[in-house]
């Protein structure tokens, strides 16, 4: 094996390790879309949002979810994802019932 051929080898594979290394370090997402209603009759997309974190919905609130990502989710009616919730597996949507508080933070279930 030549020099030239060594030192490429030797490079390409520290590049992929710097590659992979980096990407380890990106938050999981839940792939896919979760598209929301607001009171206000605006409909929201999200795509692929991270699985970590209390995510807050639009400050108005939220009367109905579709939840077209790879995850479950959780619906809360206040904005710190605590408390009682509404369970919205993935591929489903729900709405809230009339007269309800509407929803304003969500979670995801990994």
């Amino acid at each position: 094996m030549s020099v030239h051929r060594r030192f490429g080898t030797a490079a390409g594979a520290a590049l992929l390790t710097l590659t992979v290394a980096g990407c380890s370090g990106l938050g999981r997402t839940a792939v896919g879309t979760i598209t929301y209603d607001t009171e206000r009759e605006v409909v929201i997309t999200v795509t692929s949002p991270l699985v970590t974190g209390c995510h807050r919905l639009a400050p108005s609130g939220v009367t109905g979810v579709t939840n077209r990502s790879l995850l479950d989710i959780r619906m809360y009616t206040n904005r710190q994802c605590q408390g009682d919730y509404i369970y919205v597996p993935t591929l489903t949507s729900d709405a809230i019932v009339p007269d309800t508080l509407p929803w304003r933070s969500y979670s995801i279930v990994h």
